[in-house]
């Protein structure tokens, strides 16, 4: 599998949860976007794990996106991502910008956060960060069990 970068959109009200080792965080309404890396061994097939955790919700997190993706106010609305073997998660972060959970996501690196807000869909601000960056983005589209069934 190709390896890559990618982003999860995901919206939910206003909450608080717990998010594993750096304790319970505010969530203001709206939009959420987690920056991630696909460079170890599954490659991309992370993105598709990350899919099935917020499809299924009884997956135990392991990741801080997973304490996300596994509460119920949370939906995973689409993904944005693309093959590349440089590290360009941070670079990513960095094009994006804007307020952070700080703490969230990057404890292998020295941003800040990579979990952004956002009040609005951020689609083409995220697929523009992308092309900043020379890559060739995709979006990958969420069916939930729910949607499933009304198609």
């Amino acid at each position: 599998m190709d390896k890559g970068i990618y982003c999860l959109v995901i919206s939910h009200p206003p909450c608080r949860v717990r998010i594993g080792a750096i304790g319970e965080r505010e969530f203001s309404a709206r939009f959420h976007v987690y920056i991630g890396s696909a460079q170890g061994s599954g490659g991309l097939k992370r993105l598709d794990r990350h899919v099935r955790v917020a499809t299924s919700r009884n997956t135990r997190p392991k990741w801080h996106v997973d304490y996300l993706l596994t509460d119920p106010r949370f939906t995973l609305e689409y993904a944005v991502y693309a093959p590349t073997t440089e590290r360009l998660e941070c670079q990513l972060v960095a094009a994006l910008g804007n307020h952070g959970t700080t703490g969230f996501g990057c404890s292998d690196c020295t941003c800040t956060s990579h979990l952004l807000f956002r009040n609005t869909d951020p689609k083409e601000e995220i697929l523009d960060a992308f092309r900043h960056l020379n890559l060739q983005p995709a979006i990958k589209t969420i069916i939930t069990p729910d949607a499933k069934d009304n198609i």
